[in-house]
């Protein structure tokens, strides 16, 4: 490729180096000129133009991305049309990225002008999420160089998405004195958000003493059930892991398995124990898995998910990285496919489970309160229903039979949140944890105590959502001031599923580093009523 200053009388067959503007158009970057186009260059006075003569054996930069591109294999992989020299690769499944660093290396090493990007090794994605970038610098490459990256590429794979398996789980746990019941509840209740990604089920749970002997009968009754789904078995000690010969990697040796690896350079995470009875999985969750927020049990859980089979190496190869104590979230994909707007999918995650304490002990319960002769939870929800939302989920918990009454045959998933009395984060980890959430693009948080919120209002929150292709943060305002409902895009789901205590998602929305659309709806935004008063002054009637 000659890349330089022409006269424009002798550019027929060059490729424009940046764009072109003229009185009736104009052409873009990388546009191949042709002989028409001179006469219209040169009638708008133009007489030179930087350009890129191809030489013979060179490709265009469209055509060299889409020949790396096609070398990879397609499975679980989507790819975009090439662009301005680039193509897109994103994953087509829920899964776990893997990456052969030597591959993208070598390939990115044959020339400058070959560029491959991708995400961290080992990182679980959802589908749509952008997972690699093929990108060719100038507007023109060596076909030699090309041919050499694709024998790379075919050689050995570069990267690959591997799908989450369901598995059926069992979870054993220990007791001791000191480790209180309502700890273990919300143990399991966190396993199984844990599991949702994959399709994993927590099939049973067995609580034992904190003895090997205990312990090990419990892991070969879980050997023993028959299940349709490949096997894991999570063991959660209610005293740590200190030594190989401890309770849970001695009670793995004492049901006939082996232990792989007792530890791992993870924090938090390192009292982890991983090993097999025959072809099943045991693993020791260390004591910060009882809590949302990532650790190195989630790197091993999501390997055996995704199918493959953790070795010592693998384990005691992730000290670099390891340090996890200062990381949010995963890394966020900077794209996703597109899809048009009627393809794009809400969710509504209806809150209705709080105490509702500020309308006094043992008063009326404002979501029983009626406008217009229709409890307040009832016209919330038939709001939801009318705004054309793909699913509706209410999330229940105080009161929660009279509150399910008032739902009853409407079109909704109702949910009981029996950890409600938290806080609001475990309401939402609750609704978003669902199927009918995590399959949608995103996920519409309603406050089940705003009479003034309509249909309308969700409609306009959910048309904007569309418009940003799912890739927007949409809440309601009024005045300028942000409000409630707001809808979250799937990319920041994850977040969600880790928030813990009284809290809701303003802190994942102010540091997602994704655009906030804000959509004016009037004093609906702010309006919700959390006392008698408040009741009554929107035009409510206390009942219940």
């Amino acid at each position: 490729m000659i890349f330089g200053e022409f006269s424009t009388a002798e550019a027929e067959g060059a490729v424009l180096a940046h764009s072109v503007r003229l009185s009736d158009g104009g052409f873009s970057k990388g546009h191949k000129l042709g002989h028409d186009d001179l006469d219209r260059l040169a009638a708008a006075g133009i007489e030179r133009i930087v350009a890129a003569r191809v030489e013979p054996g060179d490709l265009l930069e469209d055509e060299a991305a889409e020949q790396l591109a096609h070398a990879v294999a397609s499975d679980h992989l989507t790819f975009s049309d090439a662009a301005t020299g680039r193509v897109n690769v994103h994953s087509a499944v829920d899964g776990l990225f893997v990456a052969n660093r030597a591959a993208v290396d070598r390939l990115n090493n044959v020339d400058p002008a070959i560029t491959l990007a991708c995400l961290a090794d080992h990182v679980p994605v959802r589908a749509g999420d952008m997972v690699a970038t093929f990108k060719i610098i100038p507007l023109a490459v060596s076909g030699a160089k090309i041919a050499e990256g694709v024998e790379i590429l075919q050689r050995a794979p570069a990267f690959e998405v591997k799908p989450f398996k369901p598995h059926s789980i069992s979870l054993v746990a220990t007791e001791l004195p000191s480790l209180k019941a309502t700890v273990m509840d919300k143990t399991a209740r966190i396993l199984a958000q844990r599991l949702q990604p994959s399709g994993s089920v927590l099939q049973r749970e067995e609580r034992v003493a904190h003895r090997t002997t205990a312990v090990a009968a419990a892991i070969c009754r879980a050997m023993a059930v028959p299940d349709r789904l490949p096997k894991l078995v999570i063991v959660f000690g209610a005293s740590a892991v200190i030594d190989a010969g401890d309770v849970i990697p001695a009670a793995i040796r004492l049901a006939g398995g082996e232990v792989i690896h007792v530890g791992m350079p993870v924090d938090p995470g390192n009292l982890l124990v991983i090993g097999r009875v025959g072809d099943v999985y045991v693993v020791g969750a260390p004591g910060c898995a009882r809590s949302p927020k990532e650790n190195g049990f989630d790197w091993v859980l999501d390997r055996i998910l995704a199918g493959e089979r953790p070795t010592p190496q693998d384990i005691t190869g992730m000290g670099v990285g390891g340090l996890l104590m200062e990381i949010q979230s995963r890394p966020r994909p900077r794209d996703i496919a597109t899809k048009p707007p009627s393809r794009i999918s809400v969710a509504i995650v209806l809150l209705a489970a709080g105490k509702a304490s500020r309308m006094g002990e043992g008063g009326a319960h404002k979501l029983l309160a009626e406008f217009g002769g229709v409890p307040l939870v009832r016209r919330s929800a038939l709001t939801a229903v009318a705004s054309g939302a793909s699913d509706i989920v209410a999330v229940t918990g105080h009161r929660h039979d009279e509150i399910g009454d008032a739902l009853r045959d409407l079109a909704i998933e109702r949910l009981f949140n029996p950890d409600y009395a938290s806080g609001m984060a475990s309401s939402l980890v609750t609704g978003v944890g669902t199927q009918a959430a995590q399959r949608a693009d995103g996920v519409l948080v309603m406050l089940a105590d705003m009479p003034g919120v309509t249909s309308g209002d969700l409609e306009a929150l959910i048309g904007a959502f569309r418009q940003a292709n799912g890739q927007a943060i949409v809440r309601a305002v009024s005045g300028g001031k942000r409000g409630n409902p707001v809808i979250l895009p799937k990319s920041v789901l994850n977040a969600v599923m880790r928030l813990e205590g009284d809290v809701g998602a303003r802190h994942i929305i102010e540091t997602s580093g994704l655009p906030v659309v804000d959509i004016e709806i009037g004093e609906a935004a702010h309006l919700d009523v959390d006392t008698p008063e408040a009741v009554v002054a929107a035009g409510g009637v206390l009942k219940g």
